[in-house]
């Protein structure tokens, strides 16, 4: 077994932080001072938080900011909820029953490796610019995870457990509910995690080609237009908004491990 990760120097995370911050914007503001590339193509950081300023204000490619924001997360709630309600369901299922693990693996697990970009030209032809295409990409990235983990979850609760619930007399579906899916909790959020971390990715891959509004939109417009600031603004917008998407569902992961172990 590996140390545990320590830090040196006494340095709180926080302040870790933002050194790495501050040592990321000095060496952004070092290479454009010594233009080791155009202004054109590598603005300063004040200039993009700028353009960021002014997107919200002024509209680009349709819409402000805040309005391909929400276009876009829009998009991602229905992808990423059909994958949680079908993935975590189907793959405690198959923790459970072995015919439907027999039934299912073979055709998933050919599939799962198929990259979610790999969906787009469907996508396209059968949803053209619709929601349907950026929902069919985001599902194709989150339900793998979901599924997976929901299944490790199941598989890997322990044997006393579920003699405890059959000397009981508990039925199948009673154990899924009330010893299956409690003890798999941690393993369905941490697949809910990374299934929410590959279908954000997949969601801005998707509005490059297949939508007409989103931050993918406004990215591929921005490069049309030979807008690095917008670009690069754009950027930093689904990174923040990754950023949340991750903590709120490290919050809840937190909130049901303290539920479940109150000590």
């Amino acid at each position: 077994m590996s140390a545990p990760l320590h830090r040196d120097a006494g340095l709180s995370r926080p302040v870790l932080t933002l050194i790495g911050a501050f040592s990321f914007l000095a060496l952004w503001y070092l290479a454009g001072l010594l233009q080791l590339t155009p202004r054109q193509f590598l603005p300063m950081p004040h200039e993009v938080i700028a353009k960021w300023v002014a997107l919200c204000r002024e509209p680009f490619a349709g819409y402000l900011m805040p309005e391909h924001l929400l276009s876009s997360l829009r998009r991602f709630a229905l992808g990423f909820g059909l994958a949680a309600l079908i993935g975590v369901p189907l793959g405690l299922l198959m923790g459970w029953f072995r015919w439907l693990d027999d039934i299912v693996s073979p055709l998933f697990d050919s599939l799962r490796f198929i990259a979610p970009v790999a969906w787009v030209p469907f996508a396209a032809l059968w949803f053209g610019t619709g929601a349907g295409g950026p929902t069919l990409i985001i599902f194709a990235g989150a339900f793998p995870p979901c599924l997976i983990n929901a299944y490790r979850g199941a598989r890997g609760v322990e044997l006393r457990y579920i003699e405890a619930a059959r000397m009981l007399g508990v039925g199948s579906w009673r154990t899924i509910t009330e010893v299956l899916f409690p003890a798999a909790v941690p393993a369905i959020i941490a697949g809910l995690r990374i299934g929410a971390g590959l279908g954000w990715m997949s969601l801005v891959g998707a509005e490059l080609i297949v939508a007409s509004s989103g931050m993918g939109y406004l990215i591929v417009k921005g490069q049309s237009a030979i807008a690095t600031d917008i670009v690069m603004a754009g950027m930093i917008a689904i990174g923040m908004v990754g950023v949340v998407i991750d903590w709120t569902l490290r919050r809840i992961e937190a909130h049901l491990l303290k539920y479940r172990n109150p000590r």
